[in-house]
């Protein structure tokens, strides 16, 4: 049975709405304008998938905390402070359908909110002594730098290997996930051997995921992000690169020289997309992301069944399902 985000939040309604209390209360500060900024950015926050995770989590672990609420704040606070520099590095004008920081207040202003936020997030786990937490979401912060840093570099030659497009989007994307799901197994007061399950759980769901908007790339205009934007931008995606390593030496050299010299001429795009649908690049980067969404259920068949179970079992289903 599908559900959508409402009902999936329906075991945890009373946090979540508990948490957007404690969450602004976090942000809050005595300069006019900061609260000003922080109060914009949280008014336009997105469908809080992270906090679902952090107390869904919690929940299938033993019970959510105090300190469930602390960690799912420390996530939000590090990962709006990561979007909110990485605006400024883009020069992006929009996040979410709405004006980006920087666009509203400027690069200086929106690098040092950033700052802010980062500042908050640290302070908050260091004054309750959540040391735990405090690792490992700076682990995860530490990956995803490393994981953009290395896909830019391999943009740059356009020569990365399917393991190498493994380790970009487990430290991009993957890394966050697992931070919250051991999060939420930290706080409900697992060992460590429970907050590494769960934190395996988080980056089976992160992977899959990733994959899963890789391949918005290929769909319908109207269907989630433009088409062909990956190619614009020379990220090299699973589906590309299966099609690539499966394709003649002929074929290859042209592919790479469109992506290299013509990645803005929508003809060339289009060419690059057909190359890969014919290729099959799509059904198997498919079948890539249906193995990571099965082992992740595989470890979460592993807790006893309870509403906090079904409702991850199914958020899990809607990251997979979802059509934007």
């Amino acid at each position: 049975m599908k559900l959508n985000l409402k009902q999936i939040q329906d075991p945890i309604a009373t946090e979540m709405a508990d948490f957007e209390k404690k969450f602004r209360s976090f942000m809050k500060s005595k300069v006019t304008l900061l609260d000003h900024i922080t109060s914009y950015i949280v008014k336009r926050k997105g469908k809080q998938m992270r906090p679902m995770f952090v107390f869904l989590t919690a929940g299938v672990s033993g019970g959510i905390t105090e300190a469930s609420y602390r960690g799912a704040a420390l996530i939000e606070l590090l990962h709006t402070a990561t979007l909110v520099h990485d605006d400024v590095v883009d020069d992006a004008n929009y996040r979410r359908g709405f004006f980006s920081v920087n666009a509203l207040w400027k690069n200086k202003i929106a690098v040092l909110v950033g700052d802010y936020l980062l500042s908050r997030g640290l302070l908050l786990s260091v004054d309750n002594g959540d040391f735990e937490l405090l690792k490992i979401v700076s682990f995860a912060v530490r990956e995803m730098s490393e994981g953009e840093l290395l896909q830019i570099a391999k943009a740059r030659k356009l020569d990365i290997t399917e393991e190498v497009y493994y380790t970009i989007i487990r430290q991009k994307t993957a890394s966050l996930i697992a931070a919250c799901c051991a999060v939420g197994a930290a706080t409900a007061g697992q060992d460590e051997t429970g907050i590494e399950n769960m934190k395996r759980f988080g980056e089976k769901i992160g992977m899959a995921f990733q994959i899963k908007d890789d391949l918005f790339d290929y769909g319908e205009d109207e269907v989630g992000k433009p088409v062909g934007i990956d190619i614009k931008e020379k990220k090299m995606t699973l589906p590309l690169i299966y099609a690539l390593n499966n394709a003649s030496w002929t074929q290859k050299k042209k592919i790479i020289y469109l992506i290299r010299n013509k990645n803005e001429d929508k003809r060339a795009v289009s060419e690059v997309i057909s190359f890969v649908k014919q290729s099959g690049g799509l059904e198997y980067a498919e079948g890539i992301m249906n193995n990571y969404y099965q082992d992740a259920l595989t470890i979460l068949n592993q807790y006893p069944v309870s509403e906090y179970r079904n409702s991850l079992e199914a958020l899990v289903n809607y990251t997979i399902a979802r059509k934007k």
